[in-house]
């Protein structure tokens, strides 16, 4: 039983803690993530919340501790970047290239043949919304939002085992942002995506997440199961904060 319940842990961070200037920005002792859970990740500015992802990106090296994927030290091997899709802003892109460049750039990266991406690509049309593909634009001309999307379904086509968005739902419109919680539901049923989702709006991340992190000051202070309560229980806690 004991093996079985390790196979199944997909990311597990260890006495993990990150300190800048003297102030400790990541401070968790201990935390697992199941194969196939989607997390939501959620805090007011400055919580730490994207600093966990770098850490866990190995973007940044802890000060302490360790980011194990499937068991190996992200800071010490390389193969969880086989399985692994993140987007965490528009310095993940290379915004030089157009949409379609862009794609079939990850694309390649994965023996993917151009022919194999665009028939990926017909499956995001509606989440394009004519906007994306066919504009004859750097991805650096998009709009936020659609520069978002261009970074989605990058890590989309990729296929991942486990899936990082950083403020995905940030600069979309309503209907995107529909469509994206969809997505992000097909892709887990489908696949049994391991996905974590950072985000400011804790009705999107309650809706899309079976498990929620909160965050405050580097600490994970709760760790909530979703339910019909959990978002009461986190906007009357914001709101005691504020």
């Amino acid at each position: 039983m004991l093996k079985v319940l390790e196979i199944n842990k997909m990311i597990e961070i260890q006495n993990l803690k990150k300190i800048y200037a003297g102030v400790t920005v990541v401070n968790i002792p201990q935390l697992s993530i199941s194969k196939g859970e989607m997390v939501g990740l959620v805090g007011n500015n400055g919580a730490g919340k994207t600093t966990l992802f770098r850490l866990m990106l190995d973007l940044i090296r802890p000060d302490t501790g360790a980011v194990l994927s499937k068991q190996k030290n992200v800071a010490q091997n390389d193969q969880w970047k086989d399985y692994s899709a993140s987007y965490l802003d528009e310095g993940f892109l290379i915004d030089y290239l157009t949409p379609e460049e862009y794609f079939y750039f990850i694309g390649g990266l994965y023996n993917q043949s151009k022919a194999h991406v665009d028939s990926l690509l017909v499956d995001y049309t509606d989440f394009f919304n004519g906007e994306i593909l066919n504009r004859g634009k750097y991805i650096r001309d998009l709009s936020k939002g659609n520069q978002c999307k261009v970074g989605v379904v990058a890590c989309m086509i990729q296929t991942p085992e486990i899936l990082l968005l950083d403020e995905p739902f940030a600069n979309i419109d309503p209907s995107t942002q529909i469509r994206l919680k969809n997505m992000l539901r097909e892709v887990n049923q489908q696949r049994n995506t391991t996905t974590i989702v950072s985000s400011h709006d804790l009705n999107h991340v309650t809706d899309v997440c079976e498990r929620i992190l909160l965050m405050e000051k580097g600490v994970i202070i709760k760790d909530i199961q979703t339910d019909k309560n959990t978002l009461e229980e986190l906007e009357e806690y914001f709101s005691v904060l504020n």
